[in-house]
């Protein structure tokens, strides 16, 4: 009978040299070789997703509809109740904008505490 512990020799990589340990995933290299120098790309430009933004100012827009008269103030308390709540994290990024957008067509104003909203005419226009 053969002695397995005794007779095993170390295994070994190119022309008798000892096996390396290998640490995955370590800027170490193996041997003589110079380290790879990857090259670094600068982060790719996320498009900005359009959706989430038309829906907040659906939400807006179908708030006004149900009250669609020159001068309907959207209060505070009404932009927290009727949008505020329903939105998902998403729509809560586009918020901001799709008020902007709003005022920026002209379809409503926005007052000075910066959530009040009051129809235009040309929002009242639009809706009908």
């Amino acid at each position: 009978m053969k002695s397995t512990s005794s007779s095993k020799k170390p295994f070994t990589h190119k022309k008798g040299a000892p096996a390396k340990n290998k640490t995955f995933g370590s800027a170490q290299t193996g041997g003589n070789r110079p380290p790879v120098n990857k090259k670094k790309f600068a982060p790719k430009k996320s498009i900005v997703d359009p959706a989430p933004q038309k829906e907040v100012v659906d939400m807006f827009m179908s708030w006004f509809r149900k009250h669609k008269t020159v001068g309907q103030v959207m209060t505070k308390q009404d932009v927290v109740r009727n949008i505020l709540v329903n939105l998902n994290a998403k729509q809560e990024d586009a918020l901001a904008d799709a008020m902007k957008e709003l005022k920026s067509e002209g379809f409503i104003e926005i007052q000075e505490d910066g959530v009040t909203l009051v129809l235009t005419q040309m929002g009242v226009d639009y809706l009908k």
